[in-house]
């Protein structure tokens, strides 16, 4: 197989234990909260204050972080602009335990040790605004530019690892990624925005729009546009014995839209996204170096939602309704041309009470359905229509839902939650969850976690059957999750707050890429268990003068029941996040270090670990504002300073083991507010 020499291999006998690298972590983590605590200043602008960002996606109602019954953690629009991250992905990349995969044609998002290559990161729910983005044909959860929303429009991002089918049901199995949009209020007129990024050559354009009246209507609306022609590659192309430079075949296009308009308990989003990207590597085993091969993803999601407060502000009502359309496209070379669409398109709507007229409780109940119209997926034969092969489908999930947040003594409360859902593939099932939250005293509060989610096969798993590729399987069973977790905050000062997180997980009956012993093509199936087992330990520091520090290092191990290590799961990751003010007339410094050890390649090889740094200068209001009040915003990054080269693992239906990553990349983005 012919491989470019830009990366380290290591054998799997090179191992370090997991006792070394928990030793390892922890040192390095006490090692900086004590140096982070020399600059122990209590100010107006305190890490408490950051912290008291109230999280909606764990549990569907505001809770204080100390109150969530998980790690939860939450990346503000603030952090977002500091350290310039050009997509959600990045910014979760800088959390404990969590490293993104990109195959030059999507990004996947692992966490806790599991990041199965090319696997559409299916055990991860994606929500907007409470909303789900994950489509109903592929459960895929998009990251990447594949997400349909410009990171610009974020206000917040919300991030709960570990088992959220208690309250969400399918998917949530290995976390939660809830995305708050920015409001009327936080725009507050125009915005036009434009940049420009190397390597790539990508150029990005934006205009938006938002108001809150005196009457209290919020309006946003905004358009997002990216074209990339992308880089010149060379690819072995494996067993093809075809090896080459992918000359123009690495373009990429992105269209965005959000709008969204709100009054009194109502409120209504829209979002639209369609990216389409070139397909340089000879994607599912197709003809290498072909041009006109390329994979295309649309979203059109939309929600309406009211709330109201009811019996003298002791009951809160949630109704929501919703519906999303995804179509998929694709068209790669077999000899001849073959295209590959596939659609979702689902409605349905959701009902919520929380009670809070019995005292020490906080009672949810909760009814949600969703309805499948369509989840057809075909195989076009461009030269021969004869051959052509549609694979129709329908379906739906239903559930019911309930949870009670007890506060047992002044200090000690529970949170205790089940949910039944039922759907067309595999029937019932239950996920529970109970938490046990300790507050010892004034600065340390001890959280005791379990939790159980599911994920049922999506069509393309047990469906799909062309007869060449894959055989279907519509016995295909659901796997599920079963999560241990002891987490431990710890206040050292009032901006500097240290945490621990010990964690455990079995994932049972793992659907996997088999073979069909009837006619030995490949099969998906349910496999074998993991296990997995970790240890995160974090600390955040803020000062006087508007510096924050944050820094996290995370020892993790997944391997099969039967023994082998899991592919892609990189046993320790280290990051850190540094952002300043300089003595520059308002240059705000954003530093990120970021630390991903070796992972094991499907061929069986070890590749390196790497270190990474980008860093970003950026400083709001630039230049004299003019007669209407406009100023200017600029924002430049450098990504990937020291030009690292490494590789992160392919998937089973990619031609090569590995992909090389982006070298060093400039990034330009100027911002017009008026």
């Amino acid at each position: 197989m012919n491989r470019i020499p830009r990366w380290r291999r290591e054998r799997p006998d090179s191992a370090v234990s997991l006792p070394r690298r928990a030793a390892l972590a922890l040192a390095l983590t006490c090692g900086f909260a004590a140096r982070a605590t020399a600059g122990d200043d209590i100010t107006a602008l305190s890490l408490e204050e950051l912290l008291d960002v109230s999280i909606v996606g764990a549990s569907k109602y505001e809770q204080k972080q100390s109150e969530v019954a998980a790690a939860a953690s939450v990346i503000t629009r603030q952090e977002i602009r500091a350290f310039g991250w050009r997509t959600v992905d990045e910014a979760l990349a800088s959390l404990p335990g969590v490293y993104t995969t990109y195959d030059r044609q999507y990004t996947y998002l692992g966490t806790r040790g599991f990041g199965l290559p090319g696997d559409l990161t299916t055990r991860i729910l994606v929500t907007v605004n409470g909303n789900r983005v994950n489509d109903p044909t592929f459960d895929a959860g998009p990251f990447g530019r594949q997400l349909p929303l410009d990171i610009d429009l974020v206000e917040r991002i919300e991030f709960i690892p570990g088992p959220g089918g208690a309250v969400y049901g399918q998917n949530a199995m290995l976390g939660v990624v809830n995305i708050v949009t920015r409001d009327g209020a936080s725009l507050s007129g125009t915005e036009v925005a434009a940049g420009y990024e190397t390597l790539s050559s990508a150029e990005t354009g934006r205009a938006s729009w938002g108001r809150r009246s005196s009457d209290g209507t919020e309006v946003v609306v905004s358009a997002s546009a990216m074209h990339a022609r992308g880089q010149d590659l060379d690819f072995g192309y494996g067993a093809s014995g075809i090896s080459g430079v992918a000359t123009g075949l690495d373009g990429e296009r992105d269209n965005q839209l959000f709008a969204h308009v709100g009054h009194g308990g109502w409120s209504f989003d829209l979002i639209h996204g369609d990216r389409y990207k070139e397909d340089p590597t000879g994607a599912y085993l197709s003809d290498p170096l072909v041009p006109g091969q390329y994979q295309q993803d649309r979203y059109e999601l939309a929600q309406l939602q009211y709330q109201s407060d009811l019996a003298g502000d002791s009951l809160h009502l949630l109704a929501r309704a919703f519906a999303g359309e995804y179509r998929y496209a694709s068209t790669l070379v077999y000899g001849t041309p073959f295209a590959y669409p596939a659609n979702g398109d689902w409605h349905g709507g959701e009902l919520r009470l929380l009670s809070t007229a019995l005292p020490a409780h906080k009672l949810m109940l909760g009814l949600e359905s969703q309805l499948n119209t369509s989840q057809n997926q075909a195989v076009v034969d461009v030269a021969h229509p004869a051959n052509d092969l549609s694979i129709p489908g329908s379906g739906y999930r239903n559930g019911i839902y309930a949870q009670d947040d007890w506060r047992l003594a002044e200090r000690l409360a529970a949170t205790i939650g089940v949910r039944w859902d039922r759907n067309d593939v595999t029937g019932n099932a239950l996920s529970p969850r109970a938490g046990l939250i300790a507050q010892l005293d004034s600065s340390t509060t001890l959280k005791a976690l379990y939790g159980r989610a599911y994920r049922a096969p999506n069509r393309g798993e047990c469906c799909y059957g062309d007869g060449v590729g894959q055989v279907a399987n519509p016995a295909l069973r659901a796997e599920s999750i079963d999560t241990l977790e002891l987490d431990a905050d710890r206040r050292i000062s009032r901006d500097l707050l240290v945490r621990t997180s010990v964690y455990r997980w079995t994932m049972h009956r793992l659907i996997t890429l088999g073979v069909d012993p009837a006619s030995g093509l490949p099969q998906y199936q349910s496999g074998g268990d993991v296990e997995a087992r970790g240890l995160e330990l974090s600390a955040d520091q803020a000062w006087r003068n508007g510096a924050r520090l944050r820094g996290s290092v995370s020892v993790q191990r997944a391997d099969y029941a039967s023994g082998p290590q899991l592919p892609n799961s990189p046993g320790l990751l280290g990051k850190l996040a540094l952002s300043a003010p300089l003595p520059l007339g308002g240059v705000v410094a954003g530093y990120e270090f970021r630390y991903d050890s070796r992972r094991l390649s499907l061929d069986g090889s070890y590749l390196g670990g790497y270190a990474l740094s980008n860093i970003v200068l950026s400083r709001a209001g630039a230049g004299r504002a003019d007669a209407g009040g406009g100023r200017i915003d600029v924002s430049l990054g450098v990504y990937n300073l020291f030009d690292k080269r490494y590789a992160q693992p392919a998937a089973a239906n990619n031609w090569q083991d590995a992909f090389a990553q982006d070298g060093r990349t400039v990034r330009l983005a100027l911002t017009y507010r008026m």
